[in-house]
């Protein structure tokens, strides 16, 4: 392991390290876009409107969206913009048989990664948007947000820079803590979509009884999801100046 001799796959006879860096430039891009638009969509949709109607709306849809099946809404997705609307994709990485460069490029991979990346993305968001109203409601009754009113604060910049900064602490941990869920999310999204990263990879390592391929995917696997958390650590201090006082 500290020589990163993961092995030799039983498959395809080469070696794991090669194997796992070939795939992981697709998976990257998926995961960090999902992961991106869950925190920032949960946040933004549930921060201004705790208490309100469209809370309550915001509540119903964020339960639907955590109530259902990541490959089921990724089927959804499909049928709606690719079959019906014919606006995205439906599968796999890029165009086939097209040579594309510079910005082309770059916009033909982005329309392949909307779709995987909404459909992991939509459960996250779901849990972010569910956490966060919770935590502006305990913010909102300290003493800080009083005396912000007291000085004629407007009500926008108090959820802004006081109740919400606060309020993020237990978000971020959340999330932070998901991430193992994101990345196995990311197994059944990339099986859906056809999509050749380390999700789909991993599926048919398992599927063909690739041991080697298994252990090393796995391995990899919890060390990004050692850093992300040691991330999340690191930014409490960041997103709160207390815990640096502290």
């Amino acid at each position: 392991m500290l020589t990163l001799d993961l092995g030799i796959s039983h498959r395809q006879q080469r070696t794991v390290v090669s194997l796992i860096g070939e795939r992981l430039p697709a998976t990257l891009p998926l995961t960090g876009t999902a992961f991106l638009f869950a925190r920032a969509a949960g946040v933004t949709l549930a921060a201004p409107r705790v208490g309100t109607w469209m809370d309550s709306l915001i509540t119903v849809v964020s339960l639907l969206f955590y109530a259902t099946p990541i490959f089921r809404m990724g089927l959804m997705l499909i049928l709606v913009f690719s079959v019906g609307l014919g606006w995205l994709p439906s599968f796999g990485m890029g165009s086939v048989g097209v040579m594309l460069h510079g910005w082309a490029r770059v916009v033909d991979v982005a329309s392949y990664l909307v779709l995987p990346s909404l459909t992991l993305g939509l459960f996250y968001m779901a849990v972010c948007a569910r956490l966060t109203p919770a935590a502006l409601l305990v913010g909102a009754g300290q003493d800080f947000v009083r005396t912000a009113r007291a000085k004629g604060a407007t009500e926008g910049r108090i959820v802004r820079r006081h109740i919400l900064r606060n309020a993020l602490l237990p978000v971020v941990t959340i999330i932070g803590l998901q991430t193992g869920l994101l990345l196995s999310g990311a197994i059944l999204t990339e099986t859906v979509f056809a999509f050749g990263g380390m999700g789909s990879f991993m599926a048919a390592a398992l599927f063909s009884r690739d041991f080697p391929v298994i252990q090393g995917g796995i391995l990899f696997l919890a060390v990004v999801f050692v850093v992300v958390n040691l991330l999340v650590d690191l930014s409490y201090g960041v997103i709160d100046p207390q815990v640096r006082t502290s």
